[in-house]
């Protein structure tokens, strides 16, 4: 084979070409998944921008699962309500712009044992924490025990780690490739 074409023998490999493309609400293509020798069964697949376009604002769509974990997608338009949980949670801003204001509570709201994040009513009592502001590729924690909301002046997308709550919304049927 000679040298080149071999790394071992000082030879190069030629490098891959191919274009990333980042999707957003106004642009995404769908993809799927291509089967080599399984059932489709086996998998599901969703695209974060198809299901946020869909969705109504704040709404938190599952669009992946591993145990109680849950990712969820948001469409992220105008003000959201205030929330909170009793474990961290993350957020990637996948497009628009997006602004994170955090309250430390003084009382929490969350029951014993309470999983994935609940509304808050009214304004949070308690110290303010910051200010966060995302745009595409940026993450934020949201600590536990804090208040969180979000706001975005431009509609963009969410994908928020956290654990499965009273407001995720499980669409399967409808958002999921199935052959």
């Amino acid at each position: 084979m000679g040298a080149q074409g071999n790394p071992s023998a000082g030879g190069g490999v030629e490098k891959a070409s191919y274009t990333t493309k980042f999707g957003s609400l106004d642009s995404f293509d769908k993809g799927g998944v291509e089967l080599v020798n399984d059932d489709a069964r086996h998998y599901a697949f969703s695209n974060v921008f198809e299901v946020a376009s869909r969705s109504k604002p704040w709404e938190k769509v599952a669009v992946g699962k591993n145990m109680e974990y849950v990712l969820e997608a948001v469409r992220a338009e105008g003000v959201s309500e205030w929330r909170t949980a009793a474990h961290d949670e993350f957020a990637v801003c996948l497009d628009g712009e997006v602004t994170l204001d955090l309250v430390k509570l003084d009382a929490s709201p969350l029951g014993e044992g309470s999983e994935g994040s609940i509304a808050i009513d009214g304004e949070p009592i308690g110290a303010r924490m910051g200010r966060v502001y995302l745009k595409r590729g940026h993450q934020a924690l949201l600590p536990a025990g804090a208040a969180y909301r979000f706001t975005a002046t431009v509609t963009g997308v969410l994908l928020i780690q956290t654990i499965v709550g009273p407001d995720t919304q499980f669409r399967w049927a409808e958002i999921c490739q199935t052959v």
